[in-house]
C-alpha cells in the first residue's frame, strides 16, 4: 500500500523535504521554505516561506533551484526562485543563514516586465497552540505593543504595521523580526491553518497589484531566542458530557438529484441519514432545480432533505422567498430545514474592500420566516467559516447555523492538510460563541472546494497535482482521504454538531474510493455517545458507542497502522 496512486490518488509523489539540525535548533528544508523550526523540542515559528500569489489568491510554484550550500557548524543556503504570470518572469535570490544565536531569511530580485500579484513576500506562520500567549509586537518607531495571540478567530487582523513579533513559550523568549515592507497579521485560523499568519503588504491597499520591471524588490525575516523561564503548558479540556455524534448528510446538485432518482441504490454505500439539496437562485430557472429534488423525494422518501437556498435577491427577500416556497409545493419538495444564503455572501469580503449590496441579513430571515413557517429555518455561510465570523446571523430568526470547511485555501501539501484538523477546535469553539446555543451544523467539508470566496473560480487541476483552492483532490478518493475523514469526525466531534457533510454523491468530491467506506462507517455512528475524541502525534482516535476509530494521518507507519491507514473496532 505503498505507490503513490494507493496513497494519493495520483502518481505525483509528495515533495522530499529536508531536516536540518544544528545542535538543539532543527528545521524542515522544502525548496526554499522552512517549516516547524524548533529550538530544544520547542516549536518556535511554523514556518518562513516566501510565497507569490495570483490574481485569484492561488499560490505560484516556482522553478526552485539550489544555488550553493555550507553546513558546517553552521548553515547557510543560497538559492534562486524563479516564477511566471501572465508572460512576466520574477527571480528572487533567497538566502538563509542559520546558527546557535539565530536564523536569517533574505530575498530580493526583480520582474522581467510588470509583474501582476496580489501578494509577494515572505509570510510567517506562528503556531496555532500560542492562542492566549503574551506577544509584544514592534511597530517600529511607534511604542511596542503588549497583547495575546486571539483565543477566539479574530474575523479581521489582530495587529497591524508590524516590524517585530515576540513570545515566551515552552522556556524561550522568541523575536521575530521583519524588514523590507509592512506587515500585519491575519488569524490564518480561521481558514482552517493552525497558525497565526504575518505577511507584508496590507489587505487594505489595492490588490491585484504589479511590480514594476527592473525594480529591486527585497525583504527579510530574522529569528532570535534566549532562555526564559514560562509557564507550563496547559492539558486538553475533557469532552463535554452528553454528546452525541452528529447526523450525516451528502450534497447533492440538481443533476445528482435527477440521477440519483434513476438510480436510488447509489446511496446505499453510505446510508446517510440526510441529503443537502444546493438550490442555487444565481442560476435562475429554479423551479426546474426544485422539481429535480422533489422527484428525488418520491423516488427517495426515508432520508431526510435539507434545503441550502442559495437567493440571488434581485427582488425583494419577501417576494423571492414567497417563491422558492411556491416553487417547492408546486414541486413536491418538502425539506425539512432550509438554510438561506445571500448569493453575494458566497464571495469574501477582505478587510479594506466594500461590502457587496445586500439586503439586511435581520429583512432576509424575517422573510424566511413567513415563507418557511413550517420548516425548521437556518443561516450562516455556505462558503467557509471566515464569511460567517465577518457577517454573522440574526440569531433570533434561526433554529441553526451552519459553515463549511476546506483544507486546501492556503497550503495543499499532505501535512498542512492534515495539520487543518488541529484548528477544527478553534474554529467550532469560535463560532459557538457567536451562535451560542443554536444547532450547529458544518459542510461540505470536503478537501477538494466547491466554489471559491476568495477568487473568480476554483483552480482547475488536470494533472492531479496537490493544489491550493482546486475543485478536484485526488486525495479525496485514496486512503489519505479516508484517513482525513476520520480525522475530521474525531475533530468535530467534541463541538456538539448535530449535522455534517463530508462529501458530495457524484463527481470529484463523491463517494469514491476508500473514503466511501470511512463515511458509511461513521453514518452508522449517529445519535451514539462519543467516549473519547483525540488528535495526538499523527493519529485520530474516536470513540463512539461500541466503535473505536483509530487513522494513521501520515506517511509513516505507526500504531500498527500503515500510512493512512484506519480502522474501526467493535467493543
Amino acid at each position: 500500500m505503498s505507490d503513490p496512486v494507493t496513497l494519493y490518488g495520483t502518481a505525483h509523489r509528495p515533495p522530499q523535504a529536508e531536516q536540518i539540525t544544528l545542535g538543539d535548533l532543527s528545521f524542515t528544508l522544502q525548496d526554499g521554505a522552512l517549516r516547524h523550526i524548533c529550538k530544544g523540542g520547542t516549536e518556535m515559528l511554523r514556518a518562513i516561506s516566501f510565497l507569490v500569489r495570483d490574481r485569484d489568491w492561488g499560490t505560484l510554484v516556482p522553478e526552485f533551484t539550489e544555488i550553493s550550500r555550507h553546513h558546517d557548524g553552521d548553515f547557510r543556503l543560497s538559492a534562486r526562485a524563479v516564477y511566471t504570470s501572465g508572460g512576466a518572469t520574477l527571480a528572487i535570490d533567497l538566502e538563509i543563514m542559520a546558527d546557535d544565536q539565530g536564523l536569517r531569511v533574505s530575498a530580493s530580485g526583480a520582474p522581467d516586465q510588470r509583474f501582476e500579484t496580489n501578494r509577494t513576500g515572505f509570510t510567517i506562520l506562528h503556531p496555532a497552540h500560542l492562542a492566549g500567549s503574551p506577544v509584544v509586537v514592534g511597530h517600529g518607531d511607534e511604542a511596542d505593543e503588549s497583547a495575546i495571540f486571539p483565543v477566539e478567530i479574530d474575523p479581521w487582523q489582530p495587529f497591524m504595521n508590524i516590524t517585530s513579533l515576540t513570545h515566551d513559550h515552552g522556556g524561550l523568549r522568541v523575536r521575530c523580526a521583519m524588514q523590507g515592507d509592512t506587515f500585519e497579521m491575519e488569524d490564518q485560523r480561521q481558514w482552517g491553518d493552525a497558525s497565526y499568519k504575518t505577511y507584508n503588504r496590507p489587505l487594505a491597499l489595492p490588490w491585484p497589484f504589479h511590480l514594476d520591471a527592473g525594480v529591486v524588490f527585497s525583504q527579510a525575516v530574522h529569528l532570535t531566542w534566549q532562555p526564559v523561564e514560562t509557564a507550563p503548558a496547559t492539558q486538553a479540556a475533557d469532552l463535554p458530557e452528553g454528546l452525541t455524534f452528529p447526523e450525516t448528510a451528502i450534497v447533492l446538485t440538481p443533476e445528482d438529484a435527477r440521477r440519483l432518482a434513476k438510480t436510488p441504490t447509489d446511496i446505499a454505500k453510505v446510508a446517510p441519514q440526510r441529503l443537502l439539496c444546493h438550490i442555487d437562485g444565481a442560476l435562475g430557472e429554479t423551479q426546474a432545480q426544485i422539481d429535480a429534488f422533489g422527484t428525488l423525494q418520491q423516488a427517495l422518501p426515508d432520508p431526510t432533505y435539507d434545503a441550502e437556498l442559495i437567493c440571488a435577491f434581485d427582488d425583494p427577500p419577501e417576494a423571492e422567498l414567497t417563491r422558492l416556497r411556491h416553487e417547492c409545493d408546486a414541486a413536491g419538495f418538502r425539506p425539512d430545514s432550509v438554510l438561506v444564503c445571500p448569493s453575494v455572501d458566497r464571495q469574501s469580503t477582505p478587510p479594506g474592500s466594500d461590502w457587496p449590496e445586500c439586503p439586511p441579513l435581520e429583512d432576509i430571515h424575517i422573510a424566511a420566516a413567513k415563507a418557511f413557517p413550517d420548516v425548521t429555518r437556518g443561516g450562516g455561510m455556505v462558503s467557509f467559516f471566515p464569511e460567517l465570523n465577518r457577517k454573522r446571523p440574526p440569531l433570533e430568526h434561526l433554529a441553526f447555523v451552519a459553515h463549511g470547511l476546506c483544507p486546501i485555501i492556503h497550503a495543499a501539501d499532505d501535512l498542512s492538510v492534515m495539520e487543518t484538523l488541529q484548528t477544527i477546535l478553534h474554529i467550532t469553539r469560535s463560532a459557538r460563541a457567536i451562535i451560542k446555543d443554536r444547532d450547529y451544523r458544518i459542510g461540505p467539508a470536503t478537501i477538494a472546494m466547491r466554489q471559491n470566496p476568495y477568487g473568480t473560480r476554483t483552480i482547475p487541476n488536470p494533472d492531479g497535482q496537490r493544489m491550493c483552492m482546486s475543485d478536484d483532490d485526488p486525495r479525496h478518493r485514496a486512503l489519505f482521504g479516508a484517513a482525513y475523514v476520520i480525522g475530521l469526525a474525531t475533530a468535530l466531534a467534541g463541538a456538539g454538531i448535530t449535522v455534517w457533510t463530508p462529501a458530495a454523491l457524484y463527481g470529484p468530491r463523491g463517494l469514491e474510493g476508500p473514503i466511501t467506506q470511512a463515511i458509511a462507517a461513521l453514518a452508522a455512528c449517529a445519535g451514539q455517545p462519543v467516549h473519547e475524541a483525540r488528535l495526538h502525534d499523527g493519529l485520530a482516535t474516536l470513540v463512539v458507542g461500541d466503535c473505536r476509530f483509530q487513522a494513521n494521518l501520515t506517511g509513516t507507519p505507526q500504531a500498527g497502522l500503515a500510512p493512512y491507514e484506519w480502522r474501526r473496532l467493535v467493543a
